[in-house]
Formats: C-alpha cells, structure tokens, sequence
C-alpha cells in the first residue's frame, strides 16, 4: 500500500501585469501561467492584476518571469504603505503619456484627414505633404501597437495590437508604393472620398487616411476608456483614502502626534471636531455624533460616548473624544472592507470566463478572415485597392476589447458602489448568486430585532404622577440592578428623561426573580414582575405584552399599580420595510431562530413572515437550507451570530449582518456593513442590476463584432470608419459600467430621515 503525498499547500499571490490591450492578452498570461505546475492563474484586464493560486515552494519570481516571458510587464506589489502613491503616480505617468502621444498625433493626423475627404482643399502636391504628416503616426504614433505586435509574433500569438499594427502598416505601405510607384506622386492628383469604399483608377489612389485614422482612433478610444477605466476605481481608492497617515496619542508623556504605523492596540489617541477616527477602537472620554456615511454607508450621524465602539475612517462632528485603539493596521474593519473590495474587483464572472475563451481564439480567427478576404477579392478579379480595403477593413474592425472590458468594469463599479452603500460583496460569483436568489432564510435576534433587550411600550394609569414620571422613578430604582431588563429601564429613562442626574434611592432592595425596590423622593417603588388583579389598562397592557412576546414590568407606587412596561428585543428600523421589499422582488422569506415559539411568531406575525421555524439548533438551521435546497430552492441566509456560521457556508449565498460575530462575516459571502436588513433589498436590486449592465455589455461587443465584420469582409466599411467605431465600442462598453457608479438605491432618502412601519394598526417598528 502506497503512501499518499498530502497536497502541496497552496499561497495567492497578486502581479501587476502591465501592457495588457484585449481580452485575448487576458487569456494568453492566464494560458502562460497555468503551464507551470499546480497554477492557476484569473486576470482582471480592468484592473490589470493577475491572481494567482500556486503551491508554496513555486517563488513569485517565476510567476513575475512566466509573465514577462508571454511578453508583458509584470511586477509584485509594493509595501502597503507605499501602495497607494506609487499606484497614484503609475496612473498619472502613464495618463501623461497617453495624452501626449494623442495630441501629437491629433495634430498631424487632422490635417491627412481634411485633405483626403475635402477634394476641393487638395492643392498641387497636397499628396506628399499628406505623406510626410502621416509617416511620423504610422510609425510613432503607432509605434506601442507595432512592438507588442512583435512581441506576440516572437511568441506566436497575436491580439488586437496586431490588428491594428497590420492594418496601419498595410495602409501606409499601400500608400508609399502608390506615390512612388503607382503614379499618384504626380502634380496635380486629386483623389476622391466617399464613406463606402470602392475601387478607383489604378494606383492613383491613397489610404493615408487610414494609415493615420487607425492609430488616432485607437489612441483616442484608449485615452477615454482608460479615464474610464479608473474612474470605476474611484470607490476603492476613497476608502484607501479613508485610512488615516498620522495620529495624535495621549498618554504619561502628553500629547504627541505618531505615524499611524507606530499605534498599538490599548494605546489612548484623541480625536478632535472634525478629525478622521484613525483605527478602530472604544471611547473612554467625552460624547461626541460621528459620521459613518463613508465607511459603512449610514446617513445618520451616530451619537458615541463612554464605552462606544469606533470604526476607523469615521469623521468626529462633535466635541473631543479619547479613544482607546482595538484594532490597528490589517487588522480594522476599514481595512477588512477594502480587502473585500479588492478581492471582489479581482476575481471573474462565469460571463466574463467565456468571453475571454472566445477572445483567445477571436483574433487568429480574424486574421485568417483577412487573407481569406484578400485572396478572394484578387482571385475574383477585383481591383487590388478594393481587395486591400476590405482586408484592411476586417482587421482593424475587428477588436475584442469590448469583449475584455464588459464584465471586469462593471464589477469594479458596482462593487465600489456596493461598498459606500454598506455592501460588501466577496466577488463576481456573489453577485451571480444573488440575482438569482428567490428564497431567503432570516435569523431574528440581532438581524430582524436589535439584539438587545429595550423599552417596547409604556403604558401608564392617569393620575397626578403621569407616565413620564413613573418612568422616572423606576429608572432611578433599576439603575442599581445589573439585571438587562433593569438596564433596559435605565436606559429608556434617560432617554426620555431630562439631562439632570437621576434622584437619589434608599433602601434599595433587589429580590432574585422577583424585581427591585426602593424609597425615590419618599415614595416606595416596585419594579418587578405582575402579580394579583390588575386595573383594566394594565390588564389589557399585559395580554398585548405577552402576544408580543414581551416581558411585563409592573411599577408600583407606595403599593399602588401605577404603569406596565413591556420590555423586548425590539424589530430594527426598516425591518418591515425590507421583508415587505423583499417579496415585492419575488424572494420568500423564512424565519429561523433558536428563540422561543412565542418570540418568533409575534416578530413573523408583525413583518408577515408565514414560514417560521422557532428553537433552531445550528445544526436544525443547516439542515432547513439543506431541506430548501433540496426542494428546488436557490436559498440565502442572513445571520449574525456563531450559531448561523453552519447555515450560512451551506447555503447559497450567505450574507452576515456588520455588526455579527467575526466567524459569521468570515463565513458569509455578502456582508451588510451597516448591520440594516434593509440593505439587502439594496444589494439583491443591485446585483440584478449590475448582471442585466453586463449583459447589455456582452451583447453590444458579441453583437457590433456579428455585424461589422460581415460588412467590412463584402467591402461596404472603409476603414477609418472601421477604426471609428472599433474605438467607440470599447468607450461606450466602458462608459454603460460607469452609470452603475452613480445607481441610488429606491427609499434611500426615506431611510435617510427615518422609517416607520405599520401592520393592521400595530405600531412594529419604534
């Protein structure tokens, strides 16, 4: 019996591959890489990152070089630190660059332009200033496509760089021979136009138009599609931007400002008015409101004081604050969420996959076309201007960047706009799954309810004293009970309550099971559970109590029933909302809660949940979505806490509430960031929209390529007008993904100054 070798340990590693143009260079680095041994390879042609999955003992280095070998530019990442600029700078170089060589050859390309398609500006020997314009961009300013043409053919492959390269050198070395051979040189040529092309008389015609308009259309398409490009980054590199570069520590030797590099969890930093929270971390001083709106997509300022919790990149709008730090470096949410982000952005849809096998076949295909076209045009006896515009026509007509860039940019945008709006998505295959989701399994305490016990309803006898006054003296009484419905009491008070200091309490007593007690302001108060008749408000305030799956309070005042507080894990705000929203799109809810019966039903009675399944052990939960998937079902779970870990990595799509245990985020798929079920309508809506965006893009780069091609190989596309429209199917791809940058979820203003629910009267939502 042999022994069985254990599987070599896997590492990801990501390469910046530069001088990628189409998706057929996609396919030709992923086809170089996955020739080494246990590699695979997914290359973003948006982003123009490779990650790669190889066995541990295969160096970075060798990937770098396989890289470079299929003839393109690879690097590893730079130091995190230095990330950031150096890619700022990269972006901005070669942006410069681009805009250079464009201008350049606008103005000497403009000019070949005017005279070719004006005959009546064509003045004695117009033809060899056009000649001397054009020769500077058929060769400089076509000088990128012509050396990774080379570089393909050393490697015996081609993409569109050959295309172009080869209709741009046809072109021009067409029109050489013509003026120097074909009697075009002669003084006094002219030389017709027409959109359509069509043979003329012998060698006295000129393709300098298209020697010049194939490199300037190319360069402008390229220009605008890479301006595109990083604008569909733009969300990624505001969250980096979020990220804190110094921080101001308080401790035994004063205050003094730090490289946020130096900070360390438990060290004190302050946080003035105005300033960015620099990590993650919990206020030990002073009261502030800040604003998450850029980090988790809250559009409420959140009011914090002794004890809140902080997330880095939070901007302070109030007083000062002293912050213990939590969390630092890789390890804050700010930089958990733009690790998603980049993630989701690099990885590959099952569209964008099949495009890219196309692609990898597309452009050799293509190049048959042209000499076939080429061959059967001289064979049929045509002249060799039309044979040679109708090759020409095909190879430069005929480009798969469309193709390259319809998936890869519209996940870069809509995950960046997933991110603002408090989205978080894992990668492309997440957002497949969610647009095809129909049932969707809601756990209740912390995901449909706040998760913590609070003041649901007051209901107080009329009298002298009056409910807020009775709520008062039960607050001060529970404030000496460590009990959370004690501390529920407390809170509510405070809440309602003036600003002064509570009243003072004396013979506090606390009877286990029972309730507390004590003498506030020389009356005895009883805070403690119902017993014996009750007047007819309370009475009826405590079946409503116990239907709601509440737990009655009862104050007494020197003996007297005075009020009923019903005290519970209250809905969240938006939850009716979002259950409502939720079938609207055709999802079925479920309910599934460890809670009790009771708790559960009157959550699924108040949001018109008809499926619930109460006391769910995380193995029942597991095996409902195993049950629904069975049944046919395609099934997602929202959960917050460990007990939904099982059922979320079972399911087809997990998704974890942002303020849940780190083992159900680490299981999820899809993280709601801002801990609102309602954002899940904005994320299902999202998806739905962004696959319908690629679609659309698919279908326009398969779609132009179906059309254009036929018509260029019979002869009725010049060339630049080839040209024209190759470029302006790539910008217009590019620019369909960008709307999805500014997509606003429906109810967003409504959110945004809060809201209410109601069912059959029934107030469900405070």
């Amino acid at each position: 019996m042999t022994a069985v070798e254990p599987a070599a340990e896997l590492v990801v590693t990501d390469i910046t591959v530069g001088g990628m143009t189409c998706a057929a260079c996609v396919r030709r680095v992923e086809k170089k890489l996955g020739k080494l041994v246990g590699v695979t390879a997914s290359v973003n042609l948006a982003t123009g990152l490779a990650r790669v999955s190889h066995p541990a003992d295969v160096a970075p280095e060798s990937l770098v070089a396989a890289v470079e070998q299929a003839g393109y530019q690879a690097a590893l990442p730079v130091r995190e630190d230095d990330e950031e600029s150096a890619a700022a700078d990269g972006e901005e170089a070669e942006s410069r660059r681009e805009r250079e060589r464009l201008t350049v050859t606008a103005l000497l390309a403009v000019p070949v332009l005017v005279l070719s398609m004006v005959p009546a500006l064509q003045f004695r020997d117009w033809q060899w200033l056009c000649f001397v314009l054009a020769a500077p961009v058929a060769v400089w300013s076509a000088w990128p496509f012509h050396i990774r043409a080379l570089r393909g053919l050393r490697h015996s492959t081609a993409t569109m760089d050959t295309l172009v390269s080869l209709g741009t050198v046809a072109s021009f070395t067409w029109s050489a021979y013509a003026l120097f051979l074909g009697g075009a040189g002669g003084p006094g040529m002219r030389m017709s136009f027409s959109l359509l092309p069509s043979a003329s008389d012998g060698g006295a015609h000129l393709y300098l138009e298209a020697a010049v308009s194939v490199p300037l259309f190319v360069l402008t398409g390229r220009f605008l599609e890479g301006r595109a490009r990083r604008g569909t980054g733009a969300a990624l590199r505001s969250l980096a931007e979020l990220a804190a570069k110094k921080v101001t520590v308080r401790d035994e030797l004063g205050e003094r400002p730090i490289p946020i590099e130096r900070l360390r969890v438990g060290q004190t930093f302050v946080v003035r008015p105005g300033e960015r929270v620099a990590t993650d971390g919990r206020v030990t001083r002073g009261t502030s409101a800040v604003d998450l709106s850029l980090v988790t997509g809250e559009s409420e300022p959140v009011e914090v004081g002794p004890g809140s919790a902080l997330v880095g990149g939070a901007v302070n709008a109030g007083g000062l604050l002293l912050v213990a730090a939590t969390a630092v470096g890789a390890d804050t949410r700010l930089a958990r969420i733009t690790r998603l982000v980049t993630e989701a952005q690099a990885g590959k849809a099952r569209a964008q996959r099949l495009a890219d096998a196309v692609a990898g076949v597309f452009v050799p295909v293509v190049l048959a076309l042209a000499v076939t076209v080429l061959g059967f045009w001289l064979g049929a006896g045509a002249d060799p201007q039309a044979a040679l515009t109708a090759c020409v026509a095909v190879l430069v007509v005929a480009c798969p960047c469309a193709l390259g860039l319809a998936t890869p940019t519209a996940l870069m945008a809509a995950t960046g706009r997933g991110a603002q709006l408090g989205v978080l998505v894992r990668g492309p295959q997440t957002l497949e799954a969610l647009q095809q989701v129909d049932t969707v399994v809601l756990d209740k305490t912390g995901t449909l309810t706040t998760g913590h016990m609070t003041v649901a309803r007051v209901t107080a006898l009329p009298g002298a004293l009056g409910q807020e006054a009775v709520v008062r003296l039960a607050g001060a009484v529970e404030q000496g009970s460590e009990h959370p419905i004690g501390q529920a009491v407390t809170a509510y008070a405070r809440r309602t309550g003036d600003a002064g200091p509570p009243p003072d309490v004396t013979d506090f007593a606390a009877v286990p099971g029972h309730g507390v007690s004590g003498r506030v302001d020389g009356l005895m108060i009883e805070v403690g559970a119902p017993d014996g008749r009750l007047p007819h408000e309370l009475a009826t305030a405590l079946t409503a109590a116990e239907a709601a799956a509440h737990t009655p309070v009862l104050v007494r005042v020197d003996g007297r029933a005075e009020a009923l507080i019903a005290v519970g894990d209250v809905l969240r705000p938006g939850s009716y909302r979002a259950v409502d929203r939720l079938r609207r799109l055709g999802i079925r809810p479920v309910l599934a809660t460890g809670d009790r019966a009771a708790p559960a039903e009157a959550v699924a009675a108040a949001l018109g949940i008809e499926e619930v399944h109460a006391r769910c052990t995380p193995e029942g939960k597991a095996a409902l979505v195993r049950e629904l998937r069975r049944g046919g079902a395609r099934v997602a779970v929202v959960g917050d806490g460990v007990n939904d870990a099982a059922a979320l990595a079972g399911a087809d799509l997990g998704i974890a509430m942002g303020g849940g245990a780190d083992v159900a985020i680490g299981a999820a798929d899809l993280t709601l960031a801002r801990g609102d079920i309602e954002v899940l309508v904005d994320a299902v809506r999202l998806a739905r929209r962004t696959l319908g965006t690629i679609r659309a893009n698919l279908a326009w780069a398969f779609g132009y390529n179906v059309v254009t091609v036929p018509l260029a190989m019979v002869g009725l596309l010049d060339p630049m007008v080839a040209a024209a429209a190759m470029s302006a199917s790539s910008v217009l791809v590019v620019a369909n993904s960008l709307r999805l940058r500014g997509w606003q979820p429906s109810g967003a203003r409504g959110r945004a100054h809060g809201t209410r629910g109601t069912r059959g009267g029934k107030a469900v939502v405070r």
